[in-house]
């Protein structure tokens, strides 16, 4: 059966803010035991927001209000339709907590104008200077006068909703005492969803945003798609698509108003992408934060990681933690979560996180309930598949460590003395390199853990790869690419991928009964990568061409990373200049790539030096 790309973009986008409701099978305990609520409450604009609220029947005590505010709707409707489950995980629910539930302005049954990302305002001038943190404050301004609540409020939300958990913390309300923003959007230019590096997130973006903004039924219960398309193979269906500027049409973004045409409308980092990025206003927080990410979200990795920092460096002495799993978006709401991809975890991670780090931080700051008393930060390590904590992020006896390119294709410690050593491939847009070696409508979520080989074996692929190990190495921390590069063209993209790479001859045993051993050998598994636009190597606001031939530095950012090589292992980097359909396709000329025509898509030869003075390398994070 075939199912619309926009069908199976829409049901992976929206996993992390379903799988809450995944916990219970059915709604009777949740009906036996809250009586639902509808509300509109009204902003200090005037606006009003439609909310859901879930209060224990058990009324002999007073309870604190957990609350989520989301773009993606409270459903159901109506006070005789109940969710499936409450709360981040079924342990609070029992717990019972006053659960709210709100549709952000202007989405859904909300009354106002939605805006992505909305701006934030630190110095409110008068009722009309709104943004997420004032609807928050407002919000629970009233429940504060309307339930039977014990003064205490916390916030949590996945993705979008983490975005508004982050927004909820400048000039919080002093009742906002526990907020936990999980893999929450941060600056989707720089690295969530949008954008990478000034690298275009082609695939997600023309999925999500063909049906999330489009026009709102008269109930406010639903949204009409932009259009809809139905296909098998997303590498083929883009690259016959062809240039993008064909998008800003019909019959696709026909509305000049739809957030995608206001996505493309801003291909560089101006004061519409600056203004959105909630990391700036993350100053003087008061409540207790505990963000949470995944390794493995192909999402949002960059803004877990960067609020967390964000709040470490504007607000010093705030009682702020990290936690960062083996997860994909949002897989610690899952029921329970043992593997991924090629990794076995040795155990369910989620029973851990939800019952004893999640359900205690709000149970201790809302309750007063039990202790939490977790370290600063607590990641999993995997390679080693163990939870490790640590007083900072990334850890004091993180050393950043340079690892040179040769042109025999080895990595090392030692630096390069030849006088003049390069390696070059040539990069065409009529046949980019696949971000992935599965053929399928949506995004392979498994890519950011999976085999690398079918690239290496690509002439436009480099690869440099390190003697075996003699010892493990453990890396924590973030990752930087320094690149020496020429070119025969005025614009590329990088993208620089860390690769561990198995023995040979490796079996990894069955960890259930009836299971087949997985075969390892050789295998190129994927730990970090990232894109860089290259035009942005010296500023994402101020794009500036290659010149031909001129030997340039280009830096790329690559996320942090909790991971140990084995003893025997070997550590691969590889380069590239596409990642398709993932990141759409570079010209390979200095444009605005929205503008380009077929014409304008060009072949460069791109050279990657590593001599005594042009010295490419990668700088590993290594834990001594």
């Amino acid at each position: 059966m075939k199912i619309s790309f926009l069908s199976s973009f829409l049901l992976l986008c929206s996993l992390a803010a379903l799988a809450q409701n995944a916990v219970l099978p059915d709604t009777g305990w949740v009906r036996n035991n809250y009586i639902k609520t509808e509300q509109y409450i009204t902003m200090r604009d005037g606006i009003k927001l439609f909310t859901a609220i879930y209060t224990p029947k058990d009324s002999s005590q007073t309870y604190p209000i957990l609350m989520q505010r989301t773009p993606y709707s409270v459903r159901p409707y109506g006070v005789n339709s109940y969710r499936r489950s409450l709360g981040p995980n079924a342990y609070l629910m029992r717990d019972k907590y006053i659960f709210v539930y709100q549709d952000a302005r202007g989405r859904y049954k909300s009354e106002g104008t939605f805006r992505e990302m909305t701006p934030a305002i630190d110095n409110k001038k008068s009722n009309k200077d709104v943004d997420e943190s004032s609807d928050t404050y407002d919000t629970i301004e009233w429940l504060l006068k309307h339930t039977k609540n014990n003064g205490k409020v916390g916030q949590s939300g996945i993705s979008f909703p983490g975005y508004y958990s982050s927004a909820a913390l400048p000039d919080a309300h002093p009742a906002l005492v526990a907020v936990s923003p999980q893999a929450p959007m941060s600056d989707e230019f720089i690295g969530d969803d949008c954008y990478h590096n000034g690298a275009f997130f082609l695939m997600d973006n023309f999925g999500f945003y063909s049906g999330f903004d489009g026009k709102k039924s008269a109930d406010g219960q639903n949204y009409d798609s932009h259009f809809q398309v139905s296909f098998n193979d997303a590498y083929q269906y883009f690259l016959d698509f062809g240039p993008l500027k064909k998008t800003n049409a019909a019959p696709y973004f026909a509305d000049p108003n739809s957030i995608w045409r206001q996505t493309t409308a801003h291909p560089v980092y101006d004061e519409f992408w600056q203004s959105r990025n909630i990391k700036n206003h993350l100053k003087n927080i008061k409540p207790a934060v505990l963000v949470v990410g995944g390794w493995f979200d192909a999402e949002d990795l960059y803004g877990a990681l960067k609020t967390y920092a964000a709040i470490e460096k504007q607000s010093p002495g705030n009682n702020n933690r990290l936690v960062m799993g083996p997860w994909t978006h949002g897989g610690w709401a899952a029921p329970q979560w043992k593997s991924f991809a090629q990794y076995q975890f040795g155990g369910d991670v989620n029973k851990y996180f939800q019952e004893d780090i999640e359900t205690r931080f709000f149970n201790f700051y809302l309750k007063g309930k039990g202790s939490f008393d977790l370290p600063e930060v607590t990641v999993f390590e995997t390679g080693t598949n163990q939870w490790k904590n640590y007083d900072v992020w990334p850890p004091k006896n993180s050393q950043p460590t340079p690892y040179f390119f040769d042109e025999k294709g080895k990595l090392s410690v030692s630096k390069p003395a030849a006088a003049k050593s390069a390696s070059e491939y040539e990069s065409d847009p009529a046949k980019p390199v696949s971000y992935t070696n599965v053929i399928g409508r949506g995004r392979n979520n498994e890519y950011m853990a999976e085999d690398q080989r079918f690239a290496g074996r690509r002439p436009d692929v480099l690869s440099f790869q390190s003697d075996s190990l003699t010892e493990d190495l453990t890396l924590t921390g973030e990752i930087v690419a320094n690149l020496m590069v020429s070119m025969t063209g005025s614009d590329a993209d990088f993208i620089v991928k860390v690769i561990d790479v198995w023995p040979a001859n490796t079996t990894v045993p069955a960890t259930k009964e009836g299971e087949r051993p997985v075969q390892m050998g050789g295998y190129q598994q994927m730990v970090r990568a990232e894109v860089l636009r290259g035009k942005f190597r010296n500023s994402f606001s101020k794009p500036e061409p290659f010149t031909k031939d001129k030997i340039e530095k280009v830096t790329v950012k690559l996320n942090e990373v909790a991971h140990t090589f084995k003893k025997g292992h070997r550590v691969m980097v590889q380069v590239q200049s596409s990642w398709f359909p993932l990141v759409d396709r570079n010209p390979q000329k200095f444009m605005n790539i929205f503008e380009a025509a077929e014409a304008d898509f060009q072949k460069s030869r791109i050279t990657i030096h590593h001599d005594s003075r042009n010295s490419s390398h990668v700088i590993l994070p290594v834990l001594k």
